[in-house]
């Protein structure tokens, strides 16, 4: 550890000057209290030098965590804990009443509303919601003010939108996101001639034209799915993403909007995990608002990224491992926790916790013995990767490991199972 940067300021140029004289004849004493003086300079410049190797080297105690670099974080993990108390459960049935008000009336007996999304100020609301013309899981989104008054049609009829857990505001409330492809609704046949609508006489009554659909201004489309991005009065829509082949499914801005993390894969990537029945998995990147990106890491991912309160860093996991992101620095960094090892032995305690509690409670006598040569062995069946992450606080990351497949007829999701991860400097950051 340096000594306090204490400088010793170096002598005025006019003591110096005083000091030498002009005619250079020096006394021994003059020689002595040059030397001094120069020992004095080179002890302050030495000094100086070792304060500037203290900024550069950050050898000085941050004041929050998010000063410390994610190579800098240290760890401490508290397997099997309760779930976070703030644990987002969003209920999909659960829709803006003055909305569903309005869909229940008979001029959209036709569209099924799906999901509602208000704004940040409350003033404003998306409406998410199917039509008898949209294939599978696509869907469309209108705007409505927060009394159910309807605004205005926000998508164009070239594309389509998927994925509707990730419609969106932008924290400040300025911006609105969807992920949407080229729409594939099958084009109408031409009428047969037979089928002609004959020609009018002269002196038929007039007949009323159909409606003006609203305009919209050309939007670019895409076969795989992109992130798309307009105002808050839905104007101005427009891909973020466009890159062709890919597929984006997931994205999340930082809490105080300066950009957002997203997951995407190659479409055959996508439809070789379907095939297995797993979850989706992408590559983690951030994207800002201008659609710049800056991809984080080259393996896949089936846990959806999150922010850090403070929206310094970013957060994931590959199977066991659990990775952190710099997202706000200059310089940034990444740490990559392996965790496997430790949430091994977790399992093995968990599964004895839980033979024993099982045994007590049919009232049978629970053997003191160590575990079996198996259970020491082979992998214990409630190991499994991690599949969820919530980071309520800076310090702190909670995440769920468990067993997911999406089977056809249902899913299963097995062996919940919810880890604490307490973060703080390491120690050399921290002389």
């Amino acid at each position: 550890m340096f000594p306090p940067c204490k400088l010793t300021p170096p002598p005025t140029r006019q003591y110096h000057l005083r000091e030498m004289g002009a005619d250079r004849s020096f006394s021994f004493h003059t020689k002595k209290t040059t030397s001094s003086l120069t020992l004095t300079i080179l002890t302050a410049v030495a000094f100086a030098i070792s304060c500037k190797t203290v900024v550069d080297h950050q050898d000085v105690r941050p004041r929050i965590l998010r000063d410390v670099p994610a190579q800098n974080l240290a760890y401490r993990l508290q397997p099997d804990v309760s779930p976070p108390t703030d644990l987002k459960i969003e209920d999909s049935t659960d829709k803006f009443a003055a909305v569903q008000n309005d869909f229940n009336t008979p001029k959209r007996q036709n569209d099924a509303l799906i999901r509602t999304v208000v704004s940040p100020d409350g003033r404003r609301v998306l409406a998410l919601y199917g039509t008898d013309d949209e294939p599978g899981s696509a869907f469309r989104i209108d705007l409505y003010s927060s009394d159910g008054q309807f605004i205005r049609n926000m998508i164009p009829p070239a594309i389509s939108c998927v994925f509707p857990e990730t419609v969106t505001w932008s924290p400040d409330g300025l911006y609105i996101n969807c992920i949407a492809h080229k729409r594939t609704a099958p084009q109408p046949s031409p009428t047969p001639l037979e089928d002609a609508v004959p020609e009018a006489s002269p002196n038929a009554s007039p007949v009323p034209s159909p409606s003006v659909a609203p305009a919209f201004s050309p939007v670019a489309s895409f076969e795989t799915e992109q992130i798309y991005i307009c105002n808050r009065d839905g104007d101005d829509l427009k891909p973020l993403t466009a890159r062709e082949g890919l597929i984006y499914f997931y994205f999340m801005w930082a809490p105080d909007g300066h950009a957002m993390v997203a997951l995407a894969c190659k479409e055959e990537e996508w439809n070789a995990r379907e095939r297995q029945y797993k979850l989706p998995a992408g590559r983690p990147r951030l994207i800002d608002p201008n659609g710049k990106e800056r991809l984080l890491d080259d393996q896949l991912t089936e846990a959806l990224p999150v922010w850090s309160p403070d929206a310094a860093k970013v957060a994931t996991a590959f199977d066991t491992d659990l990775a952190i992101y710099d997202a706000a620095a200059k310089k940034p960094t990444q740490a990559r926790l392996r965790l496997g090892d430790q949430l091994i032995n977790a399992s093995v305690v968990y599964e004895q916790k839980t033979a024993t509690i099982k045994a007590e409670n049919s009232n049978s006598k629970v053997s003191s013995a160590p575990p079996t040569t198996q259970t020491q062995s082979a992998t214990p069946a409630s190991f499994n990767p991690i599949v969820r992450l919530e980071w309520p606080s800076p310090e702190r990351i909670y995440f769920q490991t468990a067993y997911v497949r999406l089977m056809p007829s249902e899913a299963i999701n097995t062996f919940q199972r919810w880890h604490l991860l307490n973060l703080s400097a390491q120690a050399a950051v921290l002389k």
